[in-house]
């Protein structure tokens, strides 16, 4: 029998309380040293990285399914204390699921429940905001059914598991677990070509939870050729890549399982490898990654041969995804941090302002909850916006010769800006 558990009744409660950053600037962080992309401490990654997937929780040996999580390189204490200073900066951390090495296999009832049980444990044990789903290999296929209606019992449980995990987060809680997906093309748009095997056997998983689903970002590297919706091959490191896959993705697709319905644009992020040795293939030039961002965004030209269904493009585009920030970091594999500089660009968000900037300015405390202070604004206009563009109302504003105060309260926590005519500067609200 299905699980029904409370997930149903808490759904239009769970969907009401959305977490994650908006953009987002998704990376993966390596639990592990390698000598071509060292391992970072999690709280010196790069402050533009918004989202964090740390990778990965792992099935016990013997096992496809008890999983675990083991911190290689620091305690299992310090590695709490990173968690909680980057979520205490407005940032979110979940724990990916899987990777390439390490398939998960639901294939009956008792290891549904130990999945749920062992994942449960990890999640509470180290704070985490939420979980990620990167089942790769042997994890996923199907033999049957359809998108809708999947046969296989591991994929079954897989999605029973899932909900079973997000109700109990939310019990215990009282907000919702994050989740997001990061599978490989073939296992999504591959249903295009073939539905059976790898081929589309993610589409089950992603329909049954697309009402839960955070962000989903297909990775977009690793992949060889795909179809785009247009019934054209498009091959992967390009600008038709990147917009053809990102628009499947939102439009939907058709498959001998059946109709896949695409997700919002704003449950979407572009994933791609931070540097050439990231990946095996798939790595696109920072330049041609802005012009098709620009393209699906709406906010540039047509940089090649596929055309958007949707005139405008989708400027709810959730964001961007990299394996890894380790590779993003280094710069013998590409300009160091070049993909979350790029994301910068792309979404236009502005540089906070040091006091090398202007000597004389100073916004305090950063990140705040409850009021932050603007000194020396010159009796300039101050508002404050949210990462949208859009003017938030303040309840209170305290003005004096050479400061302002904003009570900030009623703020969703996020990223923010103080903008006035001379200036625009970055703060967290947490």
């Amino acid at each position: 029998m299905k699980f029904t558990f409370k997930f149903a009744l808490l759904l239009s409660s769970l969907l009401t309380t959305a977490q994650a950053p908006n953009p987002a600037l998704i990376g993966y962080w390596q639990n592990w040293n390698d000598a071509n992309s060292p391992y970072i401490q999690l709280d010196q990654i790069d402050s533009r990285y918004n989202l964090i997937e740390v990778s990965f929780a792992v099935p016990q040996a013997g096992t496809d399914y008890k999983m675990e999580f083991i911190p290689d390189q620091v305690s299992q204490s310090a590695l709490i204390t990173q968690i909680q200073s980057l979520q205490s900066q407005g940032k979110k951390v979940l724990i990916s699921i899987g990777g390439a090495t390490a398939p998960v296999s639901l294939d009956n009832i008792s290891e549904r429940d130990t999945f749920v049980a062992t994942m449960n444990a990890i999640i509470n044990t180290y704070g985490f905001d939420g979980i990620d789903i990167d089942l790769e290999g042997s994890s996923l296929s199907t033999s049957g059914g359809t998108i809708a209606n999947p046969v296989d019992a591991h994929v079954i449980n897989l999605i029973d598991a899932i909900k079973q995990i997000m109700s109990d987060f939310y019990s215990a809680h009282n907000k919702r677990l994050l989740l997001t997906m990061a599978p490989e093309t073939a296992f999504v748009h591959g249903g295009q070509s073939a539905y059976g095997g790898i081929w589309g056997a993610y589409l089950p998983v992603i329909h049954a939870l697309r009402d839960s689903i955070e962000i989903l970002q297909v990775q977009l590297y690793n992949s060889g050729s795909m179809y785009g919706i247009d019934g054209n091959i498009y091959t992967q490191g390009t600008a038709d890549f990147i917009i053809a896959m990102t628009e499947a993705l939102i439009q939907g697709f058709n498959t001998a399982g059946g109709m896949f319905t695409g997700l919002n644009a704003n449950q979407i992020a572009v994933g791609l490898p931070a540097c050439t040795n990231a990946a095996g293939g798939g790595y696109t030039d920072p330049l041609i990654v802005k012009s098709a961002m620009d393209y699906l965004r709406g906010t540039g030209s047509q940089p090649g041969s596929y055309t958007l269904l949707q005139s405008g493009g989708y400027p709810d585009l959730r964001g961007m995804m990299t394996w890894s920030v380790n590779w993003d970091a280094v710069n013998t594999c590409g300009t160091a941090d070049e993909f979350a500089e790029n994301f910068e660009t792309i979404f236009n968000i502005p540089t906070a302002i040091t006091k090398n900037d202007f000597e004389e300015l100073s916004v305090y405390p950063n990140p705040a909850s409850e009021y932050i202070t603007v000194v020396n604004t010159q009796n300039s206009i101050i508002e404050i916006y949210d990462i949208l563009q859009q003017r938030m109302q303040i309840k209170n504003q305290f003005k004096e010769s050479d400061k302002t105060t904003f009570n900030i309260s009623n703020l969703s926590p996020g990223i923010y800006f103080i903008k006035s005519q001379d200036y625009s500067f970055r703060f967290i609200k947490h």
